[in-house]
């Protein structure tokens, strides 16, 4: 038995490919373009593992994705890859389009092709799970009640749009096909192995190198954060029980504004490496809005809890500091990851704020 993977040396994917291994014998077949954010580093502790095989590979390239299935028949396909930056999809949003919804329509025609040939057992067993994100939501207002599953989509940035497509594409494939798909829809992710222009470990790794930290506009706008090896849990859970057709919210239930998301990596800084020159506090930048910045998300993820028995096993305190912790020992990984390319994009994001 075997599953076959995208993304799985990126964030998320690379921490749920840990965390499988971690626990299971049965294989993964992890295809990943290995674009900036797809790293082997990720995954370095894991070369001449028989039970992981890595795949250099687009998710759109239909003739590769039709020789994994045959090659390999996994009984279900977990689908991480995506373009998942906002402030990269609206410097260009051509790569959002071409990955999110190209590649997912490619990965599900493949997918359908495949499970459409299994037989008895094999072909009720398959699932199809699509890892998708709270920002197809929209925004909230400071009062409104957090997402639910039945909320409408409103997405606002060209990285969300995408996202709302690609579920739409997997709730039409169900609907039209019978294709046996599961979705979820997570919140703000943290933890290792994020690759540093997100939040906290830009954060995290700006303050170690004396650099601003940059806080969009007051800093007031509210995430749920959800540690990412809770999301690994939940994503296990929906692929073992999860009902066909169903889509799951998956949050933290830690709704915290970015600004004092930016003061507790700060403080935790100052306690575990403390700068001669007093707190990281002192490198706090307020810069211009991004354009169509949402203002808040929330999850309700209660329906995860209700019928699959999930519920996050970190508290936020606990989350951040194995975060900063994990970022202090491995300043080796940050800076294989901090390449030219990355550099520029940031100069050319934050020069003009």
């Amino acid at each position: 038995m075997s599953l076959l993977i995208t993304g799985g040396a990126g964030f998320i994917g690379s921490n749920f490919v840990h965390d499988w291994l971690a626990t299971s014998d049965e294989t993964l077949v992890n295809l990943d373009a290995l674009t900036y954010a797809g790293n082997l580093g990720n995954l370095v502790d894991l070369r001449g593992d028989p039970r992981h095989v890595f795949v250099h590979g687009d998710v759109c390239d239909r003739a590769l994705l039709d020789r994994l299935l045959n090659e390999h028949r996994p009984r279900a396909v977990l689908h991480f890859a995506a373009e998942s930056h906002v402030d990269r999809s609206i410097l260009g949003p051509g790569a959002f389009i071409k990955t999110n919804i190209e590649g997912t329509f490619t990965l599900l025609e493949a997918t359908r092709q495949y499970w459409s040939g299994l037989q008895g057992d094999e072909r009720s067993a398959f699932r199809f799970l699509h890892v998708s994100t709270d920002e197809v939501y929209g925004s909230l207002g400071p009062g409104a009640p957090a997402f639910t599953e039945s909320h409408p989509f409103e997405p606002n940035s060209p990285y969300s749009a995408s996202k709302a497509a690609s579920d739409h594409l997997v709730r039409a494939w169900h609907h039209t096909y019978a294709m046996p798909v599961l979705t979820t829809n997570c919140s703000n992710n943290y933890g290792p192995y994020h690759f540093p222009e997100k939040l906290i470990p830009l954060m995290i790794v700006n303050a170690l190198a004396g650099k601003p930290l940059p806080v969009y506009g007051d800093g007031m706008q509210v995430r749920d954060w959800l540690y990412v090896r809770d999301h690994c849990s939940a994503i296990r859970a929906v692929l073992a029980g999860g009902r066909i057709g169903e889509t799951y919210n998956v949050g933290g239930w830690n709704e915290k504004p970015n600004i004092e998301i930016v003061h507790t990596v700060c403080a935790l800084l100052d306690e575990l490496r403390p700068h001669a020159e007093g707190s990281y506090k002192r490198l706090i930048r307020h810069v211009a809005d991004r354009p169509g910045h949402d203002r808040r998300y929330a999850i309700d993820a209660r329906k995860i809890e209700r019928e699959l028995g999930w519920r996050p096993a970190e508290t936020f305190d606990s989350g951040i500091r194995k975060t900063v912790q994990w970022y202090l020992a491995n300043a080796a990984w940050v800076t294989d990851v901090q390449s030219g390319s990355y550099r520029d994009w940031v100069a050319a994001n934050y020069a003009a704020r």
